[in-house]
């Protein structure tokens, strides 16, 4: 006997909604859509970006892959929720999502969110244009491109409504307007791929 797929009106119903699964969702028009599990050189990098972050960004800060996020649905197909690869909260999100590590649209934005560019132009639309535009109207103040098929990582700063962004490769400092006394470059976090 096949189960009918639940349908939401609200994403607070989707909140309540619990399969017992530790399976993650994206919801599009009330519908659910399992994420498949993250490829390991995506969870490679998201790990390396976590590992060299927590230097200068409290540990409880820093989530890798789990922390979903409201967004904005601009168009019909939108989800209305993402799980980054690499997100850093605020410190307030501690205390306000005691229940789930869910950042919906009444709370404050994260400081940074970034994303491991996936391979094919599905991905890198989604990642490059998509989350981006969704990203922006949520109003988080950095998003980070890894882009290791080009070796670069982009910092988008969000000015006004759009970001404006800032190209980093090899060993130049990345400039990170959120964390300035970050000591970073691309090479740190794109040469450890090459253990993968």
């Amino acid at each position: 006997m096949t189960q009918a797929k639940p349908r939401f009106r609200t994403f607070e119903e989707y909140l309540d909604y619990d399969d017992e699964s530790d399976r993650r969702y994206e919801l599009i028009n009330g519908e659910l859509f399992e994420l498949p599990p993250e490829s390991p050189e995506n969870d490679f990098f998201a790990l390396n970006l976590r590992d060299l972050l927590i230097k200068v960004v409290r540990r409880q800060l820093v989530r890798v892959h789990t922390c979903e996020m409201q967004v904005r649905v601009l168009e019909p197909k939108d989800p209305a929720n993402r799980y980054p690869d690499l997100v850093i909260l605020r410190a307030e999100h501690l205390e306000i999502m005691q229940r789930r590590l869910t950042i919906k649209l009444d709370m404050p934005p994260p400081q940074l969110v970034a994303e491991v560019v996936s391979p094919g132009k599905k991905n890198r639309d989604r990642d490059l244009i998509r989350k981006r535009d969704q990203y922006a109207a949520r109003g988080i103040p950095e998003y980070w491109l890894i882009d290791p098929s080009r070796s670069v990582v982009v910092v988008l700063t969000l000015k006004g409504d759009f970001y404006q962004e800032q190209s980093f490769t090899g060993s130049v400092a990345i400039i990170s307007p959120t964390f300035p006394d970050l000591q970073l470059t691309a090479d740190q976090i794109l040469r450890a791929g090459d253990d993968v």
